[in-house]
């Protein structure tokens, strides 16, 4: 079972996180984008994280719908819709929970991602966070469903956000500022791809910790 404190422990570690790696998060993007992803992500997360005290007594629901209210409306680009969207349908599958169990976890993780596509119009392939974040999703879904605790499965989800990460060196970037680069683009890790596989190591760093 995953709690209330877990949440915003975790939510907290990723605010950390993002802050260490800005610089190389803006180095990526500098590379493909508009040069802003880490030190915009890092701006919300700093927000984000002076917010947590007022969420402290909430539920699971409220924590994430919270969190993603609070990366709308300070993170700029793309990425803060993108993720804010994702905390926010996360929030919502847990409306009311102070613990999920394993699959419930999965299945808020799931809801995330469909939060991105949506607001993203975007599909696996197209060198965007969702190429390190679908893989990292199916592995734990079946490792779970297989009998697998959520420790394990997540460790197999973060080896396949890692190799997430590695694939969009290599295809053309369809989506975003990128993709006006065209095959230029090749060669270049995707800076969104990165962020989702740091909030994903982070997640199992804490739960492996609890």
């Amino acid at each position: 079972m995953i709690n209330t404190k877990n949440f915003l422990e975790i939510i907290s570690a990723i605010a950390k996180k993002i802050e260490a790696e800005k610089d190389f998060l803006t180095e990526l993007d500098n590379e493909i984008g508009d040069g802003d992803h880490g030190i915009n992500l890092a701006r919300g997360f700093k927000s984000v994280e002076e917010k947590l005290p007022t969420l402290a007594d909430k539920d699971i629901g409220a924590i994430l719908k919270g969190v993603g209210m609070q990366l709308v409306s300070t993170v700029g680009g793309a990425s803060g819709p993108l993720y804010g969207t994702a905390f926010m349908k996360a929030g919502n599958v847990c409306k009311g929970k102070t613990e999920l169990t394993d699959e419930e976890f999965v299945a808020a993780l799931d809801a995330a991602i469909n939060g991105i596509k949506m607001r993203g119009k975007a599909v696996e392939g197209e060198k965007t966070m969702l190429d390190a974040l679908c893989p990292a999703y199916k592995v734990p879904k079946d490792g779970i469903d297989g009998g697998k605790n959520l420790i394990d499965a997540l460790t197999d989800a973060v080896d396949a956000a890692v190799d997430g990460v590695e694939y969009t060196k290599t295809i053309i970037a369809t989506k975003g500022r990128a993709s006006y680069l065209k095959e230029r683009s090749l060669g270049h890790q995707d800076p969104g791809a990165t962020s989702s596989l740091y909030m994903l190591q982070t997640t199992l760093e804490v739960l492996r910790e609890a």
